[in-house]
């Protein structure tokens, strides 16, 4: 039988805080059947490392009692704390958490619904004997004195470092893929003294961004996108320019003194079980070499892959055609006809960038897309975690992205759902218009918006900033129906299965990726 923690005449954070300590207690005294009394029938423990070494969600008490039974001995749990200000809204009872493992610290949060968790989350913030060298931590820099074995400056060092990693000495962690991700995780094994190496075809860092269509602006905002231990500077524009963020990724590189192999191919990947390590077989510059770390990472994002369609007749086209990685913008196409196969975030871009320049648009949507205007978004979604508002209430990106971490993903829509009600009867009058233009929406699934429709597809999604009233007033032209598709390409235009011939000098496959 459950049993609530009773808490009569105690404020939210008295309420929250004897939680804490009780589960603390009842898991020091490996009392798994006290500690499952605090959790209600439907609760849900998301992990980030600190218990599981894994990136898990734990769903229902058998699950958790599971995952205490095989780790609880290993981590031996301490020092659980409330911190700071519980909040009690609606019936869910919530706040942050701290606590140690044996190896450890981590940060959490908890919600509690009739006293019982409902939510848990815990995250490994620093490995005990392993603590980054920042703050009072911080490395000196200057060696004052005379006695040093090591007569080097910082210049010296780090060509040393650069020149022999890879070649006299093998990196511990290699990642393939040099854009924002591979370059945040390598910024922190830096910090930790791990020999990383990053590996990217790229000419340049960044280069994954400056070479996208001339009108490209990340449709995230600026506090959404921080890289770690770098945060933007307060002037940063809201809305980042594709050559911009290219700019800030390379000098981030630079910065974080980070090993990396531009012009570099991975051609082939094996482990080794008896050395355990990897055995890779790189293109650098034209020569190859052989890579021996024992970690291999694969930072090769969710946009590495083109998906280009092929089409019956492609090749007798005589206008250009190219898949939306490749489409370098919209000025040589004055007076032209164009035609964007595809619906999605890109496919708008293109096409109202196509339009500023002259162009005679048509786009071809073959199924429904979900749309959200970029202000309801900020105002709504993003504007309690991700704002200069929420900055100024102290909640952080950090602290943000822990928050939006903490929420299960089989719960997320219930949390998303009402919010995205609440966009559809803001936005009323802008999707009558839409669809009355023959455009196809949708909100999801299950009717939940954006982001569960990213986590689940990757694609599906347009956050409108300004493309959606061009389709509504007839600028950019629509073909649209469910099933539409393209049967063949002719030497200047493109045949639809609905029998309709679109006249084109110009084929963009904003097809999305693989």
């Amino acid at each position: 039988m459950n049993i609530a923690v009773e808490t009569p005449l105690q404020t939210p954070t008295a309420q929250l805080a004897a939680w804490v300590e009780h589960l603390g207690e009842r898991l020091a005294q490996r009392d798994l059947d006290g500690a499952l009394e605090l959790f209600g029938e439907e609760c849900h423990w998301r992990d980030l490392l600190l218990f599981s070494w894994n990136l898990v969600t734990l769903e229902g008490k058998p699950a958790i009692r599971d995952m205490l039974e095989t780790r609880l001995d290993q981590t031996r749990p301490e020092r659980w704390k409330l911190e700071g200000e519980a909040t009690l809204s609606n019936g869910v009872l919530e706040g942050w958490i701290s606590l140690e493992t044996d190896t450890a610290r981590g940060k959490g949060y908890v919600r509690l619904k009739e006293g019982l968790c409902w939510t848990l989350l815990t995250a490994m913030r620093e490995l005990k004997g392993f603590e980054e060298p920042s703050g009072r931590r911080r490395p000196m820099g200057a060696n004052h004195g005379h006695t040093h074995a090591d007569k080097r400056n910082w210049l010296e060092r780090r060509r040393d470092e650069e020149a022999s990693l890879g070649f006299t000495a093998q990196p511990y962690c290699l990642i393939v893929g040099g854009g924002q991700g591979g370059l945040g995780l390598a910024a922190r094994l830096k910090r930790m003294g791990v020999p990383t190496l990053i590996v990217d075809k790229a000419e340049r860092p960044g280069d994954q961004w400056r070479g996208r269509y001339k009108s490209l602006c990340l449709h995230d905002p600026v506090w959404y996108d921080h890289m770690p231990y770098l945060p933007f500077p307060d002037h940063w524009p809201v809305f980042t320019p594709k050559d911009q963020i290219g700019d800030w990724l390379e000098m981030y590189t630079k910065v974080m003194e980070l090993n990396y192999w531009p012009r570099t191919e991975c051609l082939s990947a094996s482990f080794d079980e008896q050395s355990g390590a990897w055995k890779v077989e790189v293109q650098r510059d034209g020569e190859r070499v052989t890579l021996q770390p024992t970690q291999l990472i694969l930072a090769t994002g969710m946009s590495g892959v083109p998906n280009v369609p092929r089409y019956p007749g492609a090749e007798v086209f005589n206008g250009q055609q190219h898949h939306s990685s490749r489409h370098p913008g919209g000025d040589a196409w004055s007076g032209k006809r164009a035609v964007v196969i595809g619906a999605n975030n890109s496919a708008h871009d293109i096409c109202a960038d196509l339009v500023e320049n002259g162009a005679e648009v048509t786009m071809v949507q073959r199924s429904s897309t979900h749309i959200v205007r970029s202000d309801s978004l900020m105002d709504l979604v993003f504007g309690g975690l991700y704002s200069e508002d929420a900055l100024e209430t102290g909640l952080t990106t950090d602290k943000a992205d822990m928050l939006f971490a903490s929420i299960p993903y089989k719960v997320m829509p219930d949390f998303h759902r009402p919010i995205f009600d609440a966009i559809k009867e803001r936005d009323k009058d802008f999707y009558e218009r839409l669809t009355k233009a023959g455009f196809m929406l949708d909100f999801g699934d299950d009717e939940s918006g954006l982001f569960m429709k990213y986590v689940r597809r990757g694609s599906g999604y347009y956050i409108d900033v300004g493309a959606s009233e061009l389709i509504a007033n007839g600028t950019i032209k629509l073909k649209s129906a469910p099933g539409l598709g393209v049967e063949r390409i002719e030497a200047d235009a493109v045949v639809l299965n609905d029998g309709s011939r679109l006249p084109a000098d110009l084929i963009v496959y904003a097809t999305g990726y693989g």
